[in-house]
């Protein structure tokens, strides 16, 4: 806007000037005055009144200049007169153009208000929405606490007498070294679950993750182990890729077998019979987001994280359903096999080990589920660039 207004100011000057030496050059010519109307015009549209006045008061001058030069005898009064008249005529348009020019400029700035203010009530509009959500979340959080507390009570008592009754198997004489393990794997489990309620049961809110740099390995072949009779059952192909480079990574090993193992389960769930579900573990250069969140829970983070992908050929799910996949209670499961809490509580657990979780799917080509943890490197290697 500075540079129009210098090139109209220019124009005008020029003009000006033309003018006044096409006045001096033949004064008696009094229709080249009226032409001064034209930088008085243009002067107007700059919106200045310091620079208006300036202009009228040197168009005026301007304009008496041809009197300076000597006429006929009887002549000065007449031109006097004229002079005048055209005087009359450029303080009328400076007048008008002025104020056409200011009354376009309080349109202007009303319309820039009006505009501020609809973005101000979007925003607020918006904000309302958001605020609004969060209430309904809140309220379905809490829902979700005192289904929780209510099922953990009742579940507890009858997983205590399994629990003693697996201790009592393992000590049988005929149990072989197989069922053994088995009976190992089982016992295991269920102490976690007990665990789990207990957390449940004696505070409102999940236990918060205790996270250490553990290697990666810890954190997936106990998860893939205890799934893969349920995929073998299934007549499904499991396979689990650790890369050789990945760094230790930031994880309460018992939180990430939970979701670990409700990703998995999900994977069994969408997959048919000889489908695959690979699961894949790396290490990428952390983005800016990635190294502030993660610093944000441990201040030894090496610039990097380590993403679990687990991979499946199931039958995918509509770009609706991926918006809706992490808000609780949704599921696209049959009634009665799913609570829609699953990867709701596994995101909640995966940022609060100051990582997030992620998930892409497409209808008839599958879904991929990624897991991004802080990772802490011990020795330098070649990382690739992460997309930008």
């Amino acid at each position: 806007m500075l540079k129009q207004n210098r090139i109209v100011l220019a124009i005008a000057g020029t003009v000006f000037l033309a003018i006044v030496v096409l006045e001096m050059a033949a004064p008696a010519n009094i229709v080249a005055a009226y032409g001064l109307v034209l930088p008085i015009l243009l002067v107007a549209t700059v919106r200045s009144r310091g620079l208006m006045l300036l202009t009228v008061v040197a168009c005026i001058v301007a304009t008496y200049i041809g009197l300076l030069q000597p006429t006929k005898p009887g002549r000065l009064q007449a031109a006097v007169i004229n002079r005048s008249v055209v005087a009359g005529v450029l303080l009328v348009v400076a007048y008008i153009g002025m104020t056409w020019e200011e009354r376009k400029a309080r349109e202007e700035a009303a319309r820039a208000a009006l505009a501020r203010e609809t973005e101000s009530l979007l925003k607020a509009n918006t904000q309302l929405v958001n605020a609004k959500d969060q209430l309904n979340r809140s309220e379905r959080l809490a829902a979700v606490g005192q289904l929780v507390a209510s099922v953990a009570h009742e579940v507890g008592t009858p997983l205590h007498s399994i629990a003693w009754h697996v201790q009592a198997l393992a000590e049988e004489p005929g149990v072989t070294p197989e069922m053994k393990k088995r009976v190992t794997v089982i016992d295991e489990q269920l102490t976690r679950v007990v665990r789990i309620i207990q957390d449940l049961l004696s505070s409102t809110r999940q236990r918060q993750p205790e996270p250490a740099w553990l290697p990666a390995e810890q954190i997936i072949r106990p998860a893939t182990a205890l799934m893969e009779p349920a995929f073998h059952a299934k007549e499904i192909t499991m396979t689990a890729e650790i890369s050789k480079d990945v760094p230790l990574v930031w994880a309460d090993a018992e939180k990430m077998h939970q979701v670990l193992v409700n990703i998995l389960a999900n994977a069994l769930a969408a997959t048919q019979p000889h489908g695959t579900v690979s699961v894949f573990v790396g290490a990428r250069a952390a983005s800016s987001d990635e190294f502030d969140r993660g610093r944000r829970v441990t201040d030894g983070m090496s610039p990097l994280v380590v993403t679990i992908a687990v991979r499946d050929t199931g039958c995918g799910m509509p770009e609706a359903d991926v918006q809706k996949a992490f808000e609780p209670f949704f599921t696209t499961k049959a009634v009665g096999t799913g609570t829609g809490l699953g990867l709701f509580l596994s995101r909640e657990t995966v940022l609060a080990h100051g990582g997030s979780l992620s998930l892409e799917s497409e209808t008839g080509q599958g879904t991929t589920v990624t897991v991004t943890l802080p990772g802490l490197k011990t020795e330098p290697t070649h990382l690739p660039e992460r997309d930008r």
